[in-house]
């Protein structure tokens, strides 16, 4: 199963762009599940250590569904709308949760294959560094990060909304992107995951 995990709070370009990536991994045969933040309460990592000597979150808020979902799935695929050159508060809050897993096992999202999305109402918004964060995310938790490769698409897939849906749609270069960093997702899953 890919879990796509959107961390957009607005919910509209960010989905459409991921609910399109697994919409094309479910023609390859793939079975996905999508979580978004939205409307989802999700506090910051409050870093008590009350999971590393209990082996579970202090707070008890959405994240408890990633907590189920996380362990079992084999790709990952990130997606984030730019907020001030980086990924979202929100994401970031569901990257600082994944602590409350590792209390229970340092491996347990490793050999994983993961993917990035970001999209940014600037073309040059940060979604590069984005998806450098998403990537950083990745590799400490021994998931197997996976770009679009050379020329157009080397650390993910990026997009320039131009602030609204129509500007998404309109992104060709967008898509393109998509397009290849599925294609690199798709053939290291295959490689990896056996």
């Amino acid at each position: 199963m890919i879990l796509g995990i959107s961390g957009s709070p607005r919910n509209q370009t960010t989905n459409y762009v991921l609910n399109n990536a697994l919409e094309k991994l479910e023609a390859e045969g793939f079975k996905t599940v999508l979580f978004s933040v939205n409307g989802k309460k999700i506090g910051p990592c409050l870093h008590c250590d009350y999971c590393l000597e209990n082996k579970e979150c202090i707070q008890k808020d959405d994240m408890s569904e990633l907590y189920k979902l996380l362990p079992i799935v084999r790709g990952i695929i990130m997606a984030s709308p730019m907020h001030n050159g980086g990924i979202s508060a929100q994401l970031k809050a569901v990257m600082d949760r994944c602590r409350a897993l590792y209390a229970i096992d340092t491996n347990i999202l490793g050999n994983k294959i993961g993917m990035s999305i970001a999209l940014g109402g600037d073309r040059s918004g940060g979604q590069e560094l984005a998806i450098q964060q998403i990537n950083t995310f990745y590799i400490i938790n021994g998931i197997i990060p996976v770009g679009g490769g050379m020329f157009g698409a080397n650390l993910g897939a990026c997009f320039w909304s131009q602030d609204s849906l129509d500007g998404i749609k309109k992104d060709d270069e967008g898509f393109k992107s998509l397009e290849r960093t599925l294609n690199c997702f798709i053939k290291a899953y295959y490689q990896y995951m056996k």
